[in-house]
């Protein structure tokens, strides 16, 4: 370890260090509870824009987009998601900030400079996956759910009587909507943190490549499952979620696999990584598997 890479001086005793965590949570709470407010004084024209699937999907199909309340205090409720949704969005690079604050003092300057590009990335991914799935996922998978409604049609009994169309069209709740929309969003930009947290794993030596691809078939079924659980039985949007996370896990593979690189090559450098000493590991490897 050369001498420009040390610990900042910040050796606080214990009650400084939880006093210092103490301040940065406060100041995260502030923030998203600023941002929270923000949001609420705006919530309807948010609403009004996470509604825009739905009402692409209504309009398809010759219907009006209307969403109804089923009980008083729903719209208040409807109100506070959409501001605790966008609260969090609007302070989530300000909490970031604080946490990063917080933990950059008690890492080696060549550890800060590794583990930032992943706080960057985070926020990143999860904004990613959050607009596929509000762009690509959600209105595919209203069009599955709204292609179960039924649109009567005059009939005749046997006896002559005219028979009364049945009509079982939809009349959403505002609230179910959000929670499913929201769903979806929080789903899949959680998904989409796969390779930030597989390569973060990697540089930190817990997991590697070859490992990553040993348990390649294990991983497709995870990614099954989960695409079972967070997206509804509609055959196509779930393989859209399969293909877009079992993409995800290769490309993490491949991102540990470069990380394994540049260690390798900063050891070569440094003269802590001996070729000869590997070649005779793998040497003796082979003779164990052939005295098998």
């Amino acid at each position: 370890m050369s001498q420009t890479d040390e610990i900042d001086d910040s050796s606080a005793p214990l009650i400084e260090h939880l006093a210092e965590l103490r301040s940065r949570l406060i100041h995260s709470v502030v923030a998203f509870l600023i941002g929270m407010v923000a949001c609420f004084t705006v919530a309807t024209p948010i609403f009004n824009f996470l509604t825009a699937p739905l009402c692409q999907v209504l309009a398809e199909r010759g219907q009006d987009c209307d969403l109804i309340f089923i009980s008083p205090q729903e719209g208040f409720f409807v109100a506070i998601k959409v501001s605790l949704l966008g609260g969090f969005l609007l302070a989530f690079p300000y909490i970031g900030l604080q946490m990063w604050r917080f933990v950059a003092p008690g890492l080696y300057k060549s550890e800060k400079g590794a583990f930032l590009p992943f706080l960057v990335a985070s926020p990143f991914m999860f904004l990613l996956g959050a607009g596929f799935a509000f762009y690509v996922v959600t209105p595919l998978a209203y069009d599955f759910f709204l292609g179960f409604q039924q649109f009567g049609a005059e009939g005749e009994a046997l006896t002559g009587e005219v028979i009364a169309p049945l009509s079982v069209v939809f009349q959403g709740s505002a609230q179910e909507y959000l929670n499913l929309t929201i769903k979806f969003i929080v789903a899949f930009g959680l998904c989409f943190q796969l390779p930030v947290l597989l390569t973060l794993m990697g540089k930190a030596g817990l997991v590697s490549s070859d490992g990553l691809g040993n348990v390649r078939k294990y991983a497709v079924v995870g990614i099954l499952v989960l695409a079972a659980l967070v997206t509804p039985p509609d055959v196509i949007t779930q393989i859209i979620l399969f293909t877009v996370v079992y993409g995800l896990y290769e490309i993490s593979i491949f991102l540990v696999r470069r990380v394994e690189t540049k260690r390798e090559e900063q050891l070569r450098a440094d003269g802590y990584y001996d070729d000869e000493d590997l070649a005779d590991a793998a040497m003796a490897g082979l003779d164990e598997e052939d005295n098998k």
